[in-house]
C-alpha cells in the first residue's frame, strides 16, 4: 500500500519561503511514484480541505489554485519517489495542515486538483505564517 509522509512545515513570517517534501513508499503492487498523479491540498481551521496544486506523472501538467498561482512551485523527482511544494511569498492565508495524496495514474490524466479526486494521503505538515 503507497505511503506518503509530509515534511517541511513550520512557522514563517509573512513574505518567506517553506519548501514540503512528499516522500512516497511502499508502492501499492511494485508500481513506483511515478505510475501517480500527485496532488497538494490545504486544509485551515473551520474550512474544507482544497486543492493547492497537483502535478501529473510525469511531471508534463501543473495545476495551481487562483490563490497561489505565481507564488507557489510544485515538481517531482521520480528516481526520490518525492514530490515538492516550494511556497514564496507566504501570506497568513496560507496558515494550514498541508496534505499530498496520490491517483494512480492508469486510471486517467491528471485530474482536476480536488481532494475527492485522489486516494492516498499523508498524515499533513503545519504551516502557520505569522502576519
Amino acid at each position: 500500500q503507497l505511503q506518503l509522509v509530509e515534511s517541511g512545515g513550520g512557522l514563517v513570517q509573512s513574505g518567506e519561503s517553506l519548501r514540503l517534501s512528499c516522500a512516497a513508499s511502499g508502492a501499492a503492487s511494485g508500481f513506483p511514484l511515478n505510475h501517480y498523479h500527485i496532488g497538494w491540498f490545504r486544509q485551515a481551521p473551520g474550512k474544507e480541505r482544497e486543492g493547492v496544486s497537483c502535478i501529473s506523472r510525469s511531471g508534463g501538467t501543473e495545476r495551481f489554485a487562483d490563490a497561489v498561482e505565481g507564488r507557489f512551485t510544485i515538481s517531482r523527482d521520480n528516481a526520490k519517489n518525492t514530490v515538492y511544494l516550494q511556497m514564496n511569498g507566504l501570506k497568513h492565508e496560507d496558515t494550514a495542515v498541508y496534505y499530498c495524496a496520490a491517483k494512480l495514474a492508469r486510471l486517467g490524466p491528471l485530474p482536476l486538483c480536488s481532494p475527492d479526486l485522489f486516494d492516498s494521503w499523508g498524515q499533513g505538515t503545519q504551516v502557520t505564517v505569522s502576519s
